[in-house]
């Protein structure tokens, strides 16, 4: 998955809040990237709650900025491991952004998005501090997405969110697989 997303102005918010029972309010930005403010809902003592921060990490050991972890070793990685049993959050998005090479002089843009214009939830992992730092999960690509991307991220069912931001490693481990069910709409951004 590239480092682009999108979260929409207008319903967004208040979809967010009404699917996932917490108070929910983000600006409109229609291109996210990594070291912008990324507004998550994680699980705090019993109750969910927005959470704002920082897109992408920076160990010292790294040459550059991290903004994705593989969904199939994040726990198994040093630098992911204590994040993944213990600070997980969903990212509320309207879509992602791949780009992919069709000949042209550049790379054509498009947009992953929800065919029923519903929010999307992508599965993260966050590190505490000041500001607060996130990295999402990134899993194979399904059967839409393959042909742009081998990757995309891992997206949360709403039904789901609970068990992700609270439940233990084993019964989260089933939500980390593509799914090729996905309500997923591609686009040409122009």
């Amino acid at each position: 998955m590239c480092g682009r997303f999108s979260v929409s102005g207008g319903m967004f918010s208040e979809m967010v809040s009404e699917e996932i029972g917490c108070e929910f309010k983000t600006e409109e930005n229609l291109d996210l990237r990594p070291s912008q403010s990324v507004s998550t809902i994680i699980y705090v003592q019993g109750s969910v709650e927005q959470q704002d921060v920082h897109w992408g990490i920076h160990p010292n050991w790294a040459k550059k900025q991290i903004i994705n972890a593989q969904a199939e070793t994040v726990n198994e990685k040093k630098t992911f491991h204590h994040a993944m049993q213990n600070h997980r959050c969903l990212i509320p998005c309207s879509g992602w952004f791949e780009w992919h090479d069709e000949g042209a002089p550049r790379k054509q843009k498009y947009l992953f998005s929800h065919r029923d214009e519903r929010p999307f939830y992508m599965a993260g992992i966050w590190f505490p501090g000041e500001p607060p730092q996130l990295v999402t999960l990134t899993t194979a690509a399904n059967e839409i997405c393959r042909p742009y991307h081998d990757r995309m991220p891992v997206l949360i069912p709403t039904k789901s969110a609970w068990k992700w931001l609270e439940g233990n490693i084993t019964a989260i481990t089933p939500l980390l697989k593509v799914s090729n069910k996905l309500p997923i709409s591609v686009n040409a951004v122009h």
